[in-house]
């Protein structure tokens, strides 16, 4: 099959011609068909590549887990394990969730799903061929909202699809993903603007270099894929938190994908970058310009006045400075059905970045640490994700509690506690220029940011050479 990176890039990018005087994009698409019929026009030429999406995580929302150091080989996802944000998007898949008023809150996790609201099935067939939405990752300009079917389900549409011309015209502007196109779910993922992800920021569609040196505008202008695509819809790279992975056996590393293992002109920084991350020194801080969500309380619920709107008690806070923990590319996970592990605050961890400083696999990297509170079952200590949907509107979250109990474990009139959770996240993006990395005595220093006896060391390394 052939490299969808390749194929999309020969194929469907889109060229520039005038017109009048003045430039005009022409793209490639707009003389392959007349009348875009959803997902089936794409199919009449692209039915290899659905079907390799089809397998893909951004379709699945499950994949192979060879990171995930107690997976035992099994397939997860967000579909199947549990989260400090929304906590499962399963149960909380499509749909409108109304207040009092009567007004729509929340419309499900499916909205950003790459497809038209099924749940992805295992076995491929025509109709998830079909469920795909192609346009929400290669149309510029393309939108879709949520409507109900006349069988009283639900499905996301094009918000055009009653305008026939306009959604023809928005349908042949196809090329590879754009900054854009992708960050509007990575970048809105957890309920509001880089809420979730902290280094994942709309910013980044239009910034300068001083913001991200790899994606501004105005300097090396990289898009996403020209990092993370891979062969046939197969993303490259795994967030430090996340189950699955695309690519096995590739890992994305600034050092083995682009800059080499001495990437520096003077030898103590290329020493440091043995045992250092590139994105240690080079991401002073995240969450730049969108408040990032720090602690995410479910057992108090919050009301939001303004759009009557309940929610978790969220801590956001600005200009965030990271935690650093050794990681070797691994992570440890806390699945559903499993007794919890705490750490020695007596807090759930969730996800935890393996590795050590006697782990030569290990390097020191940036994390975002995200704090949270979530419900454990008594008796068995297992984690209990929420039915969010519906407590967005109604704010009774004992009853989203019990509810999700009941769909996830079977279990009615469920008796539960509220647990501190941990999970580490770790920063790649909002990357800074040489000029503004790291200094020696930002971390080297009394009261710098590295807590050297948590890594391992008696206390700062450099004093005990300097004695």
């Amino acid at each position: 099959m052939k490299s969808t990176l390749f194929f999309l890039f020969t194929a469907l990018l889109g060229t520039a011609a005038a017109a009048g005087g003045a430039e005009k994009t022409v793209y490639a698409h707009a003389g392959y068909f007349e009348d875009y019929e959803g997902t089936k026009t794409c199919l009449e030429c692209h039915k290899d590549e659905a079907k390799s999406f089809f397998h893909s995580q951004h379709y699945q929302w499950e994949g192979e887990t060879p990171d995930i150091v107690n997976s035992g080989g099994r397939r997860l996802g967000k579909m199947n394990t549990i989260n400090d944000f929304c906590t499962n998007p399963a149960m909380n898949w499509i749909g409108e969730s109304r207040n009092e008023a009567g007004d729509v809150v929340a419309k499900g996790c499916s909205k950003c799903h790459a497809g038209f609201g099924l749940l992805p099935a295992k076995e491929i067939s025509q109709e998830q061929l079909e469920n795909i939405d192609c346009l929400i990752c290669h149309a510029s300009g393309y939108g879709r909202d949520l409507y109900a079917a006349g069988d009283g389900s639900w499905e996301w549409r094009p918000i055009l699809w009653k305008n026939r011309a306009g959604l023809n015209s928005v349908s042949k502007r196809i090329s590879l993903p754009k900054r854009k196109m992708c960050l509007r779910c990575h970048s809105a993922s957890g309920g509001g603007p880089n809420f979730k992800r902290g280094d994942i920021e709309y910013a980044l569609a239009d910034c300068d270099s001083e913001f991200d040196v790899h994606m501004a505008s105005s300097g090396n202008d990289m898009q996403c894929v020209d990092c993370h695509a891979g062969e046939d819809h197969r993303v490259l790279g795994r967030g430090t938190d996340l189950s699955a992975t695309d690519s096995p056996g590739t890992r994305l590393t600034c050092d083995g994908s682009c800059h080499g293992a001495a990437p520096h002109e003077a030898n103590v920084l290329n020493h440091h970058a043995k045992r250092v991350a590139c994105t240690t020194c080079h991401i002073r801080e995240f969450a730049k310009e969108d408040a990032t969500d720090m602690v995410r309380d479910w057992s108090m619920p919050s009301y939001h006045e303004e759009v009557g709107k309940y929610s978790a008690t969220i801590t956001l806070q600005k200009n965030v400075t990271p935690v650093y923990r050794w990681y070797n590319g691994t992570t440890w996970s806390q699945m559903l059905g499993e007794e919890v592990r705490r750490l020695d605050d007596g807090s759930v961890g969730i996800m935890l970045p393996q590795g050590s400083r006697n782990d030569k696999k290990s390097k020191i990297y940036a994390f975002k640490f995200h704090k949270g509170k979530l419900p454990v079952l008594d008796g068995r200590d297992w984690l209990i994700p929420i039915t969010v949907e519906e407590f967005f509107g109604t704010g009774d979250i004992d009853g989203a509690v019990r509810e999700a109990a009941r769909k996830v474990y079977g279990i009615e009139g469920v008796k539960y506690r509220w647990a501190d959770t941990a999970r580490y996240m770790g920063l790649f993006h909002e990357v800074q220029p040489a000029a503004n990395a790291l200094r020696c005595l930002d971390c080297h220093n009394a009261g710098g940011r590295l807590d050297w006896k948590e890594l391992g060391y008696d206390g700062d390394p450099l004093e005990r050479l300097m004695k």
